[in-house]
């Protein structure tokens, strides 16, 4: 029995597949085969997988439905959280989703699963990432301050979700926890969050997240030991494709 974590899978059986990334990078050739014999090889029955967002390309549900058979399929527990690019998911009718997937997909929302005496917290984040311009050494040359403004508002709001997941959890007697955002913790300017500032207010022994794929990405956020919390990249192609352990 053991606790595995991935992100940006990206299916795209029913969809259109427009990002250069993914049509060029040799990592992404035949992804799909390729995580899903990592799969058999490395997972259980017993076994927990949580999926970071960002798990279809599809515009809505019907288009989601192939990509998320595949997942169905995939050995183990399946815990899925929202990422940007999960078009078919409104966090408001994450009831009806978990109704329609029972027990085959758990689609993880302002509340909390649980693996051992852990409880599994997490929410798709948000990091104020790209109205910015950043020079050779690192110095902002540009800002959008409207576009700022626009970002705090959902950071706020994730914050709030990910607060209501800890509660739950908390009053429910868990004192040990596990978090998954899709978003980094931090942007490339940021040393700390609110994310990471949260992960200290609980306790969190580990934050894992995803969202940075692309080598010019892998290195956007914190990765390693940060004011006593294990923060971990756990995004598909930074991975190739294997399952992360998180906890055995």
């Amino acid at each position: 029995m053991a606790l595995y974590a991935i992100g940006d899978l990206h299916l795209h059986y029913q969809s259109v597949l427009k990002a250069p990334g993914q049509l060029k990078d040799r990592v992404w050739k035949n992804h799909e085969e390729k995580f899903k014999k990592n799969c058999e090889k490395l997972l259980s029955p017993e076994d927990t997988l949580v999926l970071m967002g960002d798990h279809s390309w599809g515009k809505n549900l019907a288009e989601c439905e192939k990509d998320l058979e595949y997942i169905c399929d995939l050995p183990g527990r399946k815990i899925l959280t929202r990422g940007n690019h999960d078009m078919f998911w409104d966090a408001k009718k994450t009831a009806q989703l978990n109704e329609l997937y029972r027990q085959r997909l758990v689609f993880l929302q302002d509340s909390y699963e649980t693996y051992r005496d852990y409880a599994l917290v997490g929410t798709k984040g948000y990091t104020f990432e790209g109205p910015f311009l950043v020079d050779r050494r690192g110095r902002v040359v540009d800002w959008d301050e409207a576009e700022e403004a626009h970002a705090k508002k959902l950071v706020n709001r994730e914050l709030s979700r990910l607060r209501t997941s800890f509660e739950l959890a908390k009053a429910d007697g868990y004192r040990k926890f596990i978090m998954f955002l899709h978003y980094p913790p931090t942007n490339i300017l940021e040393e700390r969050s609110g994310f990471t500032d949260m992960a200290e207010e609980y306790g969190a022994e580990q934050v894992i997240y995803a969202h940075c794929h692309g080598e010019s990405r892998f290195h956007d956020s914190i990765q390693g030991e940060f004011r006593g919390r294990l923060y971990r990249l756990a995004s598909g192609d930074f991975l190739k494709w294997q399952p992360l352990q998180i906890l055995e």
